[in-house]
Parts: structure tokens; C-alpha cells; sequence
């Protein structure tokens, strides 16, 4: 009896969950130490996206460096290429034309809201809700073909330049986008409707994934998980840029610090991304599009760092330029790299099904953390 019973007793295991593994959203690599179900280690194994991006950008204009950051997050291309203009822009001591600045204001939050739907559709579908997914991406769908008829790119999309903005808008913009801003807060009400109350997606997401205050501020965490965690910090408010202090808006904020209110979190992000993209539509100037940039860039020598609250957190870029017609050193503060170093903190202790929904609501891309 004695010898089925040792038999039988749990062993810790290594397991190897990815880089191909689906709820992993990209080629990201976990070796989980178990304990039967249980976590106890994790260590994130990550790089297989390496480009070199930095790099590549020390070796060009500041002008052809500008499409590479579509790149990084690109689910949200428009939100890296307004913190890479907005860096430039800051070192050569231009700030871009009013109507710039708030065409850029409407296309930054509906970027926002098409990288939360995807985030929500892939993350309800790792936890077996494939309803959300087909309701999500009809959605961004439309905030999608707004971008193709503005710049022809859906997926990275190029919406600015060094100075303002790639394209006038299309006689249509407008009119699409208010059609979308009245039609989403109905969809918005569904999903409240098909998840918040849902008994399996509370029970998968209620305390899961728990990272308190402190904890986010230890971590340098931002973005929607900081939020969740009761902390109103938004760089649009904290710091802001593009004109969003003309903006009434709120921070979403939630007590809890886990899974399930960063998803409650993000649902109200969206909503207030719809209370700005209504205002700004309100308040387009007429004018121009574009400062008056030299067509050679050659800042003088010195440094800059701009962040924005981009959907995922905090994105920053520092640009050193010596005075060359490209920068000395470039170097970006990514949200997913940063929040995605926290897994551990959240995991360990948790059960393998867990560390699904956890990476799920930390919504990194892959692309953004190994550049």
C-alpha cells in the first residue's frame, strides 16, 4: 500500500508553455516550475521578435525612422507614431498647428479603442468565450476602414508626420467617425450584458492576478493595471500633451488590483474614449495641417524624453541627438515590456489556467517587448 501510495505523490515539473502557444498573444516563452497545478517559479523567456528597432533608428533620418515604430505595438501604430513625433517635434522645438493636434486627439482614442476590442475579443477567447471575439473584431472592423480611407494602411497605421499630420482628412471622416462613436456605445452596453455578470468569466478573472499599488509602483506598471489597482494615474490628465487638458473626461479606476477589474477598467476607457472622440469632433479648426518643418532634420545637439498614455500604459521615447541628421542614441520606454515583467509576482501561486488569463489582462504585444 505504502509503495502505490509514493507512487502516486507529485513531483515538481518544468513546463514549457510557448513561444508557440496560442494565449501567449505572440512569441513569448513562460518555463513554469509546478507543483501538481500549482505555480511556483516562472521565468519569461523573450527576444524571439528581436529586431533591433532601437538601433535600426540610430542608423536613419529622423524622418525614415518614423514608419518603423508602427511596428512595435502594432495593434497600436497610431499611438507610436504620435509619441515618436511628439519626441521629435519637442527637439526641434516645434509643436504642431490646432487642428493637428486635435485630429490627432480623435485618431489616438479610436486607435485606443480598436486595441482594447482586440485585446478583449483574444482574451475572452483564451478563457473559451469565442462570442466576444466575433463581437469585438465586427467592431474594430469599423474603426479600421475609418483609418484605411484616411492613409490606406489598416493594421500600421502612418496617421502623422513630424510636424502634423500625413493627409487632410477625407470629406467623409467626420461623418464616419460620429456614425461609429453612436453605434459602439450600444455594442459597449452587450458586452457588459454577455460578460461582466457572466459567473464563468468572474470566476476566471475574480482575484486572479492580484498586483496592489505598491506593488505596480515597485514594477514601474502602468497603464489600464495601475489603474485597476486604484491609482488614477493617466499621462492625458498627469502630463498633457496634444491639447487633452481641453478634454472633459474621466479615469476610469477600480480597488480590486486583478484580472477582473483591469477588464472593467478597459471597458471604461473605451467609454470615455467615446466622450472625447464626441468632443473633439466638436472643436476640429480649420487651418493647417503641418508646422513649418525644415525638410533636412539636423536638431541641435541636446536630449529629449516624451511619453503618452498609450492603450497598453506609459510609452516614452528619448532621443540624444548630436546634431547629425540622425539621432545618437534612441531608446523607448515600452508599456508591455515593463507590465509583462510583473507576470511572476501575479503567477506564482496561481494555477497553470490562471497564467491564461493573467498574461490576457496584462495585453502585451510582442512586437512592442523585444522590438
Amino acid at each position: 500500500m505504502s509503495e502505490s501510495i509514493n507512487h502516486l505523490e507529485t513531483s515538481e515539473m518544468v513546463l514549457n508553455m510557448g513561444p508557440q502557444h496560442p494565449s501567449t498573444h505572440g512569441v513569448l516563452r513562460l518555463v513554469l516550475k509546478l507543483d501538481g497545478e500549482r505555480v511556483k517559479a516562472v521565468e519569461c523567456v523573450i527576444g524571439y521578435l528581436h529586431r533591433g528597432v532601437e538601433k535600426i533608428g540610430e542608423n536613419r533620418t529622423y524622418t525614415q525612422f518614423a514608419p518603423y515604430v508602427d511596428r512595435m505595438d502594432y495593434i497600436s501604430a497610431v499611438s507610436n507614431g504620435l509619441g515618436y513625433c511628439l519626441a521629435v517635434e519637442g527637439l526641434i522645438g516645434v509643436e504642431a498647428p490646432p487642428r493637428a493636434q486635435i485630429v490627432r486627439v480623435i485618431f489616438a482614442e479610436l486607435n485606443r479603442i480598436a486595441s482594447h476590442l482586440l485585446w478583449l475579443g483574444t482574451s475572452a477567447l483564451d478563457l473559451g468565450a469565442m462570442t466576444a471575439l466575433f463581437y469585438c473584431l465586427r467592431e474594430r472592423e469599423e474603426v479600421l476602414k475609418i483609418f484605411e480611407n484616411y492613409c490606406g494602411a489598416r493594421l500600421t497605421t502612418h496617421a502623422f508626420r513630424i510636424g502634423g499630420l500625413q493627409y487632410e482628412l477625407h470629406d467623409t471622416f467626420e461623418a464616419e467617425t460620429r456614425a461609429f462613436s453612436e453605434m459602439f456605445k450600444k455594442r459597449l452596453d452587450e458586452y457588459d450584458q454577455l460578460l461582466t455578470n457572466n459567473p464563468i468569466w468572474i470566476e476566471r478573472l475574480k482575484g486572479v492576478g492580484i498586483l496592489t499599488a505598491d506593488e505596480c509602483k515597485s514594477w514601474g506598471v502602468s497603464g489600464p493595471m495601475i489603474r485597476a489597482a486604484g491609482l488614477p494615474w493617466d499621462l492625458r490628465k498627469a502630463q498633457p500633451y496634444s491639447g487633452y487638458d481641453q478634454f472633459d473626461f474621466d479615469i476610469p479606476t477600480r480597488q480590486g488590483a486583478d484580472s477582473y477589474d483591469r477588464y472593467l477598467v478597459r471597458i471604461d476607457e473605451m467609454r470615455q474614449s467615446l466622450r472625447i472622440i464626441d468632443q473633439a469632433l466638436e472643436k476640429i479648426p480649420t487651418g493647417a495641417i503641418m508646422a513649418k518643418v525644415p525638410k533636412v532634420l539636423k536638431p541641435a545637439p541636446g536630449e529629449v524624453y516624451v511619453s503618452i498614455e498609450a492603450p497598453k500604459g506609459e510609452l516614452g521615447y528619448y532621443i540624444v541627438s548630436d546634431g547629425s541628421l540622425h539621432p545618437y542614441r534612441l531608446r523607448v520606454r515600452p508599456p508591455s515590456f515593463i507590465n509583462l515583467a510583473s507576470l511572476e509576482k501575479m503567477a506564482v501561486g496561481a494555477l497553470v489556467a490562471d497564467v491564461v488569463a493573467i498574461i490576457g489582462t496584462i495585453d502585451i504585444v510582442l512586437g512592442e517587448v523585444d522590438r
